[in-house]
């Protein structure tokens, strides 16, 4: 077992409400946050009470089976949504992607090991290990890209982030930021993606049929 997977013999750290946050001292994490207007408050506000609803009928430990539905209705839903791309969609402005990248950037090495991330229109989708507290670290890229970029508060408060299982998990996770702005019919100049020399080894699928 790699020392940056989750271990399911160690305590896990659990916080948060609506969106639930699990972390592992030094485990990898996939991590997605977004643009504060990235999806209609009226779409969120429904989002949240069906969750709220199913949370309720479905109390942990779930099953395999409601693992796969809660993924279905709510953690693919809101991916769906987003890479629509509504919203001001800051991000196709090239400039803008190059002030977030420098900001992700900075502390590599020293706060953070990242392996993949892209930078889309409107979210961002990170595969990390963090050397400093998670939510730190969150906080201090949202904050610094934001004064950088110069248009007030441009983040949606809360992120996203799932700890990552096993080598299957972490490929898997790889292949999906890879696939995501492809999957989202984007062009070349409307996101920027980057990979450690360890996510570059993840094959693509298609690549072993």
């Amino acid at each position: 077992m790699s020392r940056d997977h989750l271990h399911p013999d160690k305590p896990i750290d659990k916080h948060g409400f609506i969106l639930p946050h699990w972390k592992q001292d030094e485990v990898m994490q996939f991590v997605t946050f977004r643009l504060g207007d990235s999806l209609p408050n009226e779409k969120i506000r429904h989002w949240r009470h069906q969750k709220l609803l199913w949370d309720k009928n479905n109390p942990e430990p779930w099953t395999p089976d409601q693992f796969a539905e809660y993924h279905r209705r709510f953690t693919w839903r809101l991916e769906k949504w987003l890479d629509g791309c509504e919203g001001s969609c800051l991000f196709r402005e090239a400039q803008n992607r190059e002030i977030l990248e420098a900001v992700l950037m900075f502390d590599e090495g020293a706060k953070v090991e990242h392996h993949a991330w892209v930078i889309m229109p409107n979210h961002v989708h990170l595969l990390f290990k963090p050397l400093a507290p998670l939510e730190k670290l969150i906080q201090a890229w949202k904050s610094l890209s934001a004064r950088r970029i110069g248009r007030g508060s441009i983040w949606q408060q809360n992120y996203r982030d799932t700890m990552i299982r096993d080598s299957q998990h972490f490929a898997n996770a790889v292949r999906y930021i890879r696939r995501n702005p492809f999957k989202a019919r984007l062009p070349v100049g409307d996101f920027t993606s980057w990979e450690s020399e360890r996510a570059k080894g993840v094959p693509d699928k298609r690549d072993n049929a």
